[in-house]
Parts: C-alpha cells; structure tokens; sequence
C-alpha cells in the first residue's frame, strides 16, 4: 500500500492509500487541462455483446479454453465453453481467439476521485477535519469527481472498479466502491459506504502516544454504544459527555454491532495484533490495511478470518514500523489461510495517481515471491469483491453480474502483455488517456536541425 508522509502531533506519520505526491504535481499541471472525454459504447444501439474463441477466466470456476462470454444489457448472462453459449445473432462480437479474457480489476485501495493535482498540501477531499481525529461520518462517495483525468489511463489498464477511501487521523471516515463508467457518481456507486477506515499506528485523535490512542478507540466504541441505547438521553442532555459528534457515533453504530466492516491501517506486527485484540473484545468485523509485517502474524489473521490489503512492489521498509516487510508477504499469507487483496504499494513509495493501473504488477509481483497466479488473479478481483460485500455483482464471470471484462493479449500479470478491450457494465470504453496525448504531440515534433 502507498502511504504518505504527513505531520501529526509534531511527529511525522505515514498515512494509507495516499497517491499524491509533491514531485508529481508540476508534470500534472498541463493534464489538468487537458479534456478528455469518456468514449461511448461498442455502438449507440448495441445491447447484446459476445467475447469468443478466448481463454476465459471466470474467478469463480475453472477456466475455458476457448470460451464464452456473453453479456446483455450490461449483465452478464452466460459464461462457458464455445459449445455451451448460444451467440445470439444481433450480438456484437469481440473475437478473443488467442486472447486472456478476465474479469475487471478491482483497485480496492485508492484516492482515485478525490483529488486532481498534489501540490503543498493534502487535497481537502482526501481528508476530513473531523472532531479529535474522528470523521466516521465522512463519506468519500460524497467527494468524488466522476470526470477525473486519472480514470481513463486506470481503465485502459483493465481496471475497471476501485474502492477510494479517506485519510487522516484516528478515523478518517467511510470508503467507497464504484465502477469507472461514464455517468454521474450515483450511476458510478457500487457500494456508498463499503467500510470505515481507521489507524492505530501512529498516534492520531489529538493524542502523543499511540498507546493514549487505542485507550481512545476503546473508549469511541464504548461511547457508540452508550449512543445507541441510549438516543432519547442524549436528545435531552442527559447522558455523558461523548468522545464524537452525533452524525460520527451513528456512522459507528454499524461498526460495533459487527454490520459494518472497519479497516484498520496497520503495518507492525505488534499493531496488528493489537487490533486483533480489539476486534475480539469489541465482536468487530475488521481488515488489516498495509500489513507490512503482517506475515508474521499471518496465523493470528487466518484463525481470526481478518483479510489482508497490501502490495507486493516494494522491497524496502517504508518505515520503522516494516522493518519486517518482505515482498513474499502475499504469498505467506496466503499459505496460511488468508484472504489476500492486492492493492498499491504497501510499506511506502510515492506512487502517481494514474497509477491506480499498475495493480497488475503487484499481482505480477506477487507471484515472482510465492503466491499461486490463481490466487494473485483472485486477490484483484474476486475476493476485494468479497471482502466488501460486493461479489454479488462485480469480481467474477457469471451469469447475473456486471459486465465488466477484459481481453488481454496474453496473461495479464506479464510485462509485455497488453490490453485489447476494457468492457464495464457492458460497454467498451477507448479512452484518448493524457499519456496518448503526450506520444501523439511528440511524435508530430519536426525534426531537429
């Protein structure tokens, strides 16, 4: 996972799926104004759309050789052997003869909507003021750009959903997954509010040590729950002082009663372990964010079933607190048992935005230090899908989900593999991306005299 430095408390932190950076900000000056539109259908009339003669990838079964995939009215409908797949006539067809055809990625930790260019400081979208480092209530989803210029080059790379989250303080507020589509953001929406982001490992809530801070979080859920039972009370002041404000107690309410799932940012073994335990003693639904070292601890995490986000890219600590990183941490954790989503990179860098497409490569990466190419296809579809309650309609090929598919020159987690056809929710997006512009105007350049 990507992380940024940022100064709390007069100490400097590292903060989760930042992706701005400073040495970036000049070069993204021109892109800003740059207008790029988002490219239309297949065809203006076309409803029905068939991928043939390719090797299919379902995620969520075996393979096709040389198989399937038909999608109507942007669902799918039908995946199978060639044989098994009746194309209707009107069907617009793509021929994958030769071809890797895959769900879209799913990019589950990102920034992606909420800002445009990094420059001095943190973009106020990324991170919400909150009370004492507490904005639960915050929804990225209220913040995104649907016509960001960082889409079109993630989308042209085979990814075709992300989850953009918040940072910042103790809890930074609420996640959100959608699909890169043209449209509006509530057209855009998968899931409005797909967790609460939080981290303990940095001291954050206006306290100096990180040990004041669990104490705070102990006694944020205490609070949410008094809160709950007690709503009535506290309309008419009779209740306690409470940690948060009103709107970040109900946002947390979800969270104690085990609804809603909170990702805890944490990449020291001992943190982690620290928020197993506070997972156990307040019955929460968690997942571990960065986990640099979490493959020390991966047999805490398999027997709790607390899922892992976190990269393979980096081959340096990022900090004091991943001195323990490795880059065969996915696929130890994954011998272990479990549940792995690859996202950026883990345990520092300062990865660009448009960048979002490089999750492909940690995939790639990840199975170079171990993990099983099955389960590095898995952990960037189906199972982000899974972990945020969305595999009901996205991160597989089956009949009943959205039609997000890519055909791929050859396997995907190869350098040299290209992308031949990005489909979400049924149609084929071309993008003319910022870098095609930038190849366009030098390859016109006279030559030099």
């Amino acid at each position: 996972m990507n992380t940024k430095r940022e100064v709390r408390n007069g100490k400097t932190a590292r903060t989760p799926f930042s992706r701005a950076s400073r040495r970036g900000g000049a070069g993204l000056v021109l892109a800003g104004f740059v207008f790029i539109g988002f490219t239309a259908a297949l065809s203006a009339g076309a409803q029905t759309v068939a991928i043939t003669g390719g090797k299919v990838f379902p995620v969520s079964g075996a393979p096709s050789p040389n198989g399937t995939v038909l999608i109507k009215d942007g669902k799918i409908v039908a995946v199978g052997a060639a044989a098994d797949v009746k194309v209707p006539s009107e069907a617009q067809r793509i021929d994958a003869t030769g071809k890797w055809v895959t769900p879209g990625l799913f990019n589950a930790g990102t920034q992606l909507g909420l800002f445009e260019i990094g420059f001095s400081g943190p973009p106020g979208d990324v991170s919400a003021s909150g009370k004492d480092g507490i904005a639960a209530s915050y929804q990225a989803a209220n913040s995104l750009n649907p016509a960001s210029v960082y889409i079109a080059p993630a989308r042209k790379e085979g990814v075709t959903t992300v989850g953009t989250w918040p940072q910042g303080g103790m809890i930074a507020g609420q996640g959100v997954v959608w699909d890169m589509v043209s449209g509006s953001t509530p057209e855009m929406i998968v899931r409005q509010s797909a967790g609460v982001f939080a981290q303990i490992d940095y001291a954050g809530g206006g306290t100096s040590a990180r040990g004041e801070m669990l104490g705070l979080l102990r006694d944020l859920f205490d609070d949410t729950r008094a809160y709950a039972q007690r709503k009535n009370d506290y309309e008419r002041a009779q209740t306690r002082p409470f940690l948060a404000r009103r709107s970040d107690l109900e946002a947390l309410i979800p969270v104690v009663e085990g609804r809603q799932l909170l990702v805890v940012n944490a990449d020291k073994a001992s943190h982690i372990q620290d928020a197993l335990k506070l997972a156990a003693d307040y019955k929460l639904r968690i997942a571990i964010a960065g986990g640099g070292e979490a493959w020390e601890v991966a047999d805490e995490l398999a027997a709790a079933k607390v899922p892992v986000l976190t990269g393979a890219m980096n081959n340096i600590p990022g900090s004091f607190y991943t001195l323990g990183a490795r880059q065969e941490n996915a696929g130890l954790l994954r011998k272990a048992g479990v549940s792995v989503v690859l996202i950026g990179n883990a345990g520092g860098g300062d990865e660009e935005m448009f960048n979002v497409r490089n999750i492909k490569y940690e995939a790639g990466n990840a199975v170079a230090y171990g993990m099983s190419w099955d389960d590095a296809l898995r952990a960037i579809t189906l199972t982000p899908a899974e972990v945020f309650g969305v595999s009901d309609r996205i991160g597989s090929l089956q009949a009943g989900r959205e039609g997000n598919v890519v055909v791929w020159s050859g396997d995907p987690f190869e350098f040299g593999t290209r992308v031949e056809h990005v489909l979400v929710r049924g149609k084929e997006y071309t993008d003319t991306t910022r870098q095609d512009l930038l190849v366009q105007r030098y390859r016109k350049l006279p030559p030099a005299r």
